[in-house]
């Protein structure tokens, strides 16, 4: 059984986790909750043995000194409590940590059984994958359920994908056979420049998750991060003649494929989020936030060159085979897709 202290009785909880590794490229999933966390000063309740799920020859312990005295950091799986204010408050259970070594099913019925003693009505699982995104467009991002129900509730998509999976899908899948919503979101990362930060992938997931769970997210510096980094990108990629033209190629196939939805839905939902923001409605804590707009969105993000970044790796050769799989089309579980 498991005895939470200190802990006082949530409202209407929800769980958002995200897990460093395989399902988190350019950091953006993980980045988001810590986000999460730091806005609105997330207080550590729990964090799971590490002897228990890790091999410290892959994650390694960290040696820091504190006022004198050496320290050790264990990487683990830490959970934190955070209450959204507004006219309806509601608390958020933050799950961050690192994709386990071992033990995936032990690590999984561990958080239930917090997920289970705090009544959590929901867990939202925040994923990042490599993919055939120009880094010019709007990232995407799909909300995948294992629930049918679930899916048509909240207009999301119900995942069909089979294949090899990270701790996302495990994680997803025993929320389901236990009986606990469950939704995954994930954010479409450029695979030509997957090296982290990726605020705007961040961003993208904060966006969607606030309007998934109906909180306003205070989403502070990300907003200008966001177009920094793109202005970055947008620097490196010019160039190099092939880069830009293979850029090019994804942003013609993307606005090709999204041409209904740009005229409908889409810009349905970034009007909607405005109105939110200009009229300062939805649960928020912490102070007003904005999106470092005064008015509707704007251009796409944009970032500053960073200092030290790399160039973006040349494109695949049409036609020719890349041997690494962060490389290819991903599906919702972030792996590698053949279809």
């Amino acid at each position: 059984m498991i005895e939470l202290e200190g802990v006082p009785e949530l409202i209407d909880p929800v769980m958002v986790a995200a897990f460093e590794g395989w399902n988190d490229a350019g950091d953006a999933a993980s980045t988001a909750v810590a986000h999460l966390d730091r806005e609105w000063k997330g207080e550590v309740f729990a964090a799971l043995d590490a002897e228990d799920y890790y091999d410290f020859q892959v994650n390694r312990p960290t040696v820091w000194m504190d006022a004198g005295v050496r320290k050790i950091t264990w990487p683990t799986t830490r959970l934190s409590v955070v209450r959204v204010g507004g006219d309806k408050p509601r608390d958020l259970v933050l799950v961050r940590g690192i994709e386990p070594s071992m033990r995936w099913r032990s690590f999984c019925n561990e958080l239930l059984g917090f997920a289970h003693e705090l009544g959590v009505e929901l867990v939202v699982i925040l994923g990042a994958l490599l993919g055939d995104t120009p880094h010019t467009r709007p990232v995407p991002i799909s909300g995948t359920t294992s629930d049918p129900d679930l899916a048509r509730r909240m207009d999301l998509e119900e995942t069909k994908y089979e294949g090899p999976t990270g701790i996302v899908g495990i994680l997803q899948e025993a929320c389901t056979h236990a009986g606990v919503p469950a939704v995954s979101l994930w954010a479409a990362v450029p695979h030509y420049v997957s090296q982290p930060p990726n605020p705007k992938a961040t961003l993208a997931l904060l966006n969607r998750l606030e309007d998934l769970i109906d909180v306003r997210i205070p989403l502070g510096e990300l907003p200008e991060d966001a177009r920094a980094w793109q202005v970055g990108v947008d620097q490196l990629a010019a160039e190099d003649s092939e880069v830009a033209e293979y850029v090019q190629t994804l942003e013609e196939a993307r606005d090709t494929a999204e041409l209904p939805e740009a005229s409908g839905e889409a810009i349905a939902r970034e009007f909607e989020r405005y109105l939110r923001r200009r009229d300062g409605g939805g649960p928020t804590a912490g102070g007003h936030a904005t999106d470092g707009q005064d008015g509707p969105p704007g251009p796409p993000y944009r970032r500053e060159s960073p200092g030290g970044r790399t160039r973006p790796p040349k494109p695949p050769r049409p036609g020719g085979k890349d041997t690494d799989p962060g490389s290819k089309d991903t599906d919702e579980d972030g792996e590698s897709s053949e279809d």
